[in-house]
């Protein structure tokens, strides 16, 4: 959950950023209000409005290294707008919302296309990003893994509330793979500082996560 306050400066930083694209705040209202309605749907425990500012937080702290702002600030606030744990194309509709949001209210289709491109890579899939601005994208959106013990061990149990409907050995199983797929990468963050303070503390937290779903399978 998210304060009322820290709402509100939400929408502020929203209408700042629309801005930039000459979009006129009262044009930028309706757009918000779809996106705080969608990220604030009950069955969302995870991938919320606490999600999404803790990325912020995130993009905060690694502005230097950005190269366009507006564009990232507007692909945080997509990158999950549509999610449903029993769909596989979260990330494309996503993207297409996007495109229906931001389009009539003239935000260029050039920026449009790179928001959409950077969506998209938050599958995550085995492929490198592209640029400096993705890699950021996806560092902000994986810092949850990098946590305290606390904090991850509530996301973990946020996620599992996202599947309640998956029967427990399922879950498991697809959650093992996940967590194994993480723990093969050669590093989970691409920007120097996540790198140094959360890597080694997002393993430890992936291999707690797995060791405890073994032992939940052996029990």
């Amino acid at each position: 959950m998210v304060s009322p306050e820290r709402l509100a400066s939400m929408q502020k930083s929203w209408v700042r950023t629309l801005e930039q694209y000459r979009v006129a705040p009262v044009d930028a209202y309706p757009a918000f209000d779809v996106l705080v309605a969608a990220y604030s749907a009950v069955e969302r425990y995870y991938h919320n409005l606490e999600h999404i500012g803790e990325m912020f937080r995130v993009v905060e702290r690694l502005t230097p290294t950005v190269e366009d702002p507006n564009a990232l600030q507007l692909a945080v606030w997509f990158h999950d707008a549509v999610y449903d744990s029993r769909a596989k194309d979260n990330e494309q509709r996503s993207g297409e919302l996007a495109v229906d949001l931001l389009g009539p209210i003239g935000v260029p289709a050039s920026a449009i296309n790179r928001i959409v491109q950077m969506i998209w890579a938050t599958a995550h899939a085995a492929e490198a990003p592209g640029g400096r601005d993705t890699q950021v994208l996806l560092d902000a959106d994986l810092a949850i893994l990098g946590a305290s013990e606390e904090r991850y061990a509530r996301y973990a149990r946020d996620i599992r509330k996202e599947y309640s409907w998956v029967p427990d050995p399922e879950y498991r199983a697809g959650r093992t793979a996940v967590l194994t797929k993480f723990l093969a990468a050669p590093r989970l963050y691409h920007s120097p500082i996540m790198f140094e303070e959360g890597e080694e503390r997002a393993r430890t937290n992936l291999r707690n996560e797995l060791a405890e779903l073994q032992g939940a399978r052996g029990a």
